[in-house]
């Protein structure tokens, strides 16, 4: 009863929904209707997101403080094989929060020269999974969704990494990259008010940059939500269509958005009846797969390299959504 409480109201926000529509109906709107529900999941779901995400950009900006480019070479300097997939790809959830912020982190951690398959572990697992994910997830869909989705971007991560690391692809990264020489400078001790003012800065700067993705994607789920009929959802990405996640994940590669974006959308999703697995591929697709960050990375690494890595990840959010439609049966 407890975790309920803290999962409702105080992750959930659900007190914040009933004075919304409270507050509407006395403007004379019907929040049963579909412009009424629009704009009360539009209000909602941005202010909650908004609250939520600068809390734990904080937080985390703080957790991050301990954990500079320098040490965290040092961290995963120490382990090998698969263990150092799992280290970086654990490391990934405490970085930036979307791809195109995590690529000057890759090419850093590859120029040092770190294992190939390492710092691709950490590149797919930092925009798909990140602590803050993980608590705003368990506010919209609940606990178990949020740890599946959790548990699932860190094993795409190991297993693409480990992948890469098999098929020794090192000569596919640029020269320029190979050729840098690390400067392995240590890195000043921050007294605890450097941290807090870390933490406020980062949080202003990834807010200023994250908020135009959130009003977007509440924007569209606010659509989807409460215009989109339901039968035309179920038919596209529901169990009766088997193309299902393959078109979810295809449609999810050219767009732009990190995970606070894409969490509205999927919210509406799943309410119309799309299914679990089938929304995860979207969201993999979306903060793993984005047009904006393949630009980028294609600068740091060659062609086939890049192919190679759109592949597996492609393959792995597909397996990943299909399974999770078999078993979703189990989960609810």
């Amino acid at each position: 009863m407890i975790w309920d409480f803290i999962q409702q109201q105080i992750l959930g926000m659900k007190w914040l929904n009933e004075m919304i529509g409270n507050c509407l109906e006395k403007t004379g709107l019907d929040v049963s209707g579909k412009l009424g529900g629009s704009i009360q999941f539009f209000i909602y779901d941005v202010i909650k997101i908004t609250v939520l995400l600068c809390v734990l950009i904080y937080v985390i900006s703080y957790i991050q403080s301990y954990f500079p480019p320098e040490r965290s070479k040092k961290i995963l300097g120490r382990f090998h094989g698969i263990g150092a997939n799992c280290i970086a790809a654990l490391l990934g959830t405490v970085t930036p929060f979307c791809s195109c912020s995590s690529i000057p982190l890759f090419i850093g951690f590859t120029s040092a020269g770190l294992p190939i398959g390492v710092t691709f572990s950490f590149l797919i697992s930092s925009p798909m999974v990140d602590l803050g994910s993980l608590v705003l997830l368990m506010s919209i869909f609940g606990t178990k969704i949020a740890v599946i989705y959790v548990i699932a971007g860190l094993i795409i991560a190991v297993a693409g990494g480990t992948l890469i690391e098999k098929m020794h692809m090192e000569k596919y990264v640029e020269d320029f990259i190979l050729k840098a020489r690390s400067v392995d400078i240590e890195s000043p001790k921050l007294s605890q008010r450097d941290r807090l003012s870390y933490a406020k800065e980062q949080m202003v700067s990834t807010f200023k940059k994250v908020f135009p993705y959130i009003l977007s994607g509440v924007a569209i789920g606010a659509v989807i939500h409460n215009w989109v009929p339901e039968k035309w959802i179920e038919m596209l990405l529901g169990s009766h269509n088997p193309f299902g996640v393959i078109i979810a994940t295809l449609v999810g590669i050219p767009m732009y958005a990190d995970i606070f974006g894409t969490i509205p959308v999927a919210e509406a999703l799943l309410s119309k009846g799309a299914q679990l697995g089938t929304i995860l591929s979207f969201m993999m697709a979306v903060t793993t797969l984005s047009l904006p960050s393949m630009i980028m990375l294609k600068k740091a690494v060659k062609t086939k390299l890049l192919c190679t890595f759109m592949i597996i990840c492609i393959i792995g959010i597909i397996i990943i959504g299909y399974l999770f439609n078999i078993i979703q049966i189990f989960i609810f």
